[in-house]
């Protein structure tokens, strides 16, 4: 049986993000607009998590989560989402005995970090796609090529010969296929080696896995944009 994880907001946008957020977990997901619909599905669905925003109509996130720890039969661990810098807010949330706060704008890593403290079911995972193309990469002084095997917004599996040691910093520079055909100039890090000394995917050519260390956040958005028009691959 799928876990239940119960999204709270009162505007469309943010159930929308989250709902993409958790797109990789196997979870059954259920939407309110407001506290007094959010305490209401909990009494009948009993959600493995509920993530709700603190200010809402009707009834808010703080009063809601105060109903919820009250109530014997209901045992959700609640995470509060906030708009970063409101202190007061912050300080609202905790007394009303949240599990959790997480910050708006949201943030996928951070919030599927989150999630996933308080339901193991969430998929932290990036969404992946299968592509080929050349990526350009910097290292040491000197400028060499390869190409991609796979792509996700926050790194990519680079085909090469070339010998380096995990942990070491590039530049990069490729060009997303058509039809998106971006530009994308980014830092990342060597994250794991898959070389004919360190072989640890025999399904993979020889190379490594990067993680974008300096990507924009439009560069990571146009990246999944087109990694959602992709076959999807393994997630490593």
């Amino acid at each position: 049986m799928a876990h239940k994880v119960l999204l709270v907001d009162d505007v469309s946008m943010f159930l929308e993000l989250e709902k993409d957020f958790l797109s990789l977990s196997a979870v059954d997901i259920f939407t309110a607009r407001n506290g007094e619909e959010a305490l209401r599905i909990c009494r009948e669905q009993h959600p493995d998590l509920v993530v709700m925003d603190l200010h809402m109509p009707v009834m808010d996130g703080a009063d809601c989560c105060r109903a919820i720890k009250k109530d014997p039969q209901l045992s959700s661990p609640v995470i509060l989402a906030v708009s970063e810098g409101k202190e007061a807010d912050r300080q609202l949330c905790l007394a009303a005995g949240c599990d959790d706060i997480v910050f708006k704008p949201l943030d996928r890593v951070i919030f599927l970090e989150a999630a996933r403290k308080l339901l193991p079911a969430v998929d932290r995972r990036d969404r992946r796609g299968s592509c080929r193309f050349n990526v350009k990469f910097r290292a040491f002084g000197l400028t060499v090529s390869g190409f991609s095997v796979n792509l996700s917004q926050n790194g990519l599996y680079l085909a090469t010969d070339v010998d380096l040691s995990e942990g070491t910093e590039l530049e990069l520079l490729f060009a997303l296929p058509e039809p998106s055909g971006a530009i994308i100039q980014t830092k990342g890090r060597i994250a794991w080696l898959n070389t004919s000394k360190v072989r640890r995917k025999s399904a993979l050519p020889e190379g490594f896995g990067i993680q974008f260390t300096g990507i924009s956040d439009e560069d990571r958005e146009r990246i999944d944009r087109y990694v959602s028009t992709l076959s999807p691959t393994s997630r490593a």
